[in-house]
């Protein structure tokens, strides 16, 4: 009987293709962030040095299939992307003199640099990190060009985290790109009070990222998890990137405490389960603590007055002490969401502010807080005030008022799994009535 061939057993010491192709998706996912901003660094370019990232993907794909995967493979794809930045910077350069020989002159031509140092590849980051939050951009453009550069994240998940086409998030990208070129936008991290004012928005990106996560504004689900792990991973990032910055440690801890509630904060059949009703045993106390040694971190870290974050996350510390919902200590949470709106003046934090009150006080104090509100823009088709005022309304025995304002609250959210909470508290009033 005539033998029939058999596949190619796999050289010795060199892993199989697939192997190989599943370590460089896991790798580049992990190290692009490094890889673009270490290309950026050289061309001066966002959108350039993510093509000069992919090429080193793509030689990466040819490469390590055959050769083996390195035993660095995020350097050797960060010293691959460096060395096609300064080709690309050098052909432009000879371009730019062949031009001036012939008595032209080309004026966008950046001067060379030599590739950055390894050493210096923690501060590539960091200048990556503001030129995606520059105050240019659009809220929706920086969001998604943070979760594109930073996150790693593809066009597709970056839709599907938000809910939005993809061809739309593809057009942000794109365009944020062309709006930092065209503008001219230093690859460069500012200092002085500009880097204040830049700082704020690189942690508000951050944040934004988290809280579409934790509490998502439309769609099925009532949270995304992976939104949250990203943007927890930002934070952690950002902290090694800025370790002076006490805002960086408090957003830190912030997303910590926050994300210590997740496994608590649905039941198993994904339905919302507000705070005074969860298991606080499944709260996670490992984030728990890095929640306060971040927090400790900011404290010591800063010299003035707790920043906004700082604020928030020392609410969140209230609640994470609380081994039950009734040990709350809603007092010194009512006096921080005090400070909080002189630091940082909101009527999403009145509001807030009105719930803590609420507790502290009783429901009459706090229904003449949110009454205030009333006339809020921002708050208009702000779901949760007439959740807040239904509930409030319901405490003080005003049944019928209390229905109006729950009944609006559902029509106003985009969230279903929010929507079927609210509808539910309305069956419970009507079955308490």
């Amino acid at each position: 009987m005539e033998r029939q061939p058999t596949a190619a057993a796999p050289e010795r010491g060199r892993p199989p293709a697939d192997d190989s192709r599943r370590a460089i998706e896991t790798v580049f996912r992990l190290e692009s962030p490094r890889v673009v901003a270490a290309a950026a660094r050289v061309v001066r370019d966002v959108g350039i040095a993510e093509e000069l990232a992919q090429d080193a993907l793509v030689a990466a794909l040819e490469q390590w299939p055959r050769d083996g995967v390195p035993d660095n493979p995020g350097a050797w794809l960060t010293t691959t992307a460096r060395r096609r930045a300064v080709d690309l910077v050098r052909r432009r350069e000879t371009y730019a003199r062949k031009l001036a020989e012939l008595g032209r002159d080309l004026d966008t031509v950046q001067p060379f640099e030599e590739p950055a140092d390894p050493d210096d590849i923690d501060d590539d980051l960091l200048r990556l990190v503001f030129t995606a939050c520059h105050p240019v951009l659009s809220a929706e453009a920086r969001t998604a060009l943070v979760l594109r550069l930073l996150g790693g994240l593809s066009t597709a998940e970056i839709a599907r985290a938000f809910l939005v086409p993809e061809p739309t998030v593809a057009q942000r990208i794109v365009r944020a790109k062309r709006t930092l070129a065209r503008r001219n936008v230093a690859f460069e991290v500012p200092y002085g009070p500009d880097r204040e004012a830049r700082l704020g928005s690189v942690l508000d990106v951050i944040y934004l990222v988290f809280n579409e996560g934790y509490a998502a504004t439309a769609g099925d689900d009532w949270l995304r998890p992976a939104l949250c792990e990203d943007a927890l991973r930002l934070a952690r990032r950002l902290q090694g990137l800025m370790p002076k910055e006490p805002e960086v440690h408090a957003l830190a801890a912030l997303l910590e405490f926050q994300a210590s509630r997740t496994p608590a904060r649905t039941d198993p059949d994904g339905r919302p389960v507000l705070l005074r009703d969860q298991d606080r045993r499944r709260w996670s106390r490992l984030l728990i603590t890095r929640g306060i040694t971040a927090l400790a971190r900011a404290e010591s870290a800063g010299s003035g007055p707790p920043g906004p974050y700082a604020l928030q996350a020392a609410i969140a510390a209230c609640h994470a002490h609380a081994y039950t919902y009734e040990d709350t200590d809603w007092r010194t949470i009512a006096t921080l969401y005090g400070l909080l709106a002189v630091r940082s003046p909101s009527p999403v934090v009145e509001l807030n502010r009105a719930v803590a009150v609420s507790m502290a006080e009783g429901p009459a104090e706090a229904l003449a807080l949110v009454d205030a509100l009333a006339g809020e823009p921002a708050l208009r088709d702000y779901h949760l005030l007439p959740s807040v005022r239904g509930d409030l309304l319901t405490r003080l025995g005003r049944t019928t008022e209390a229905r109006a304002e729950l009944e609006r609250a559902a029509s106003l959210t985009s969230n279903t799994r929010e929507r079927d909470l609210l509808l539910e508290r309305l069956r419970e009033l009507d079955d308490g009535a």
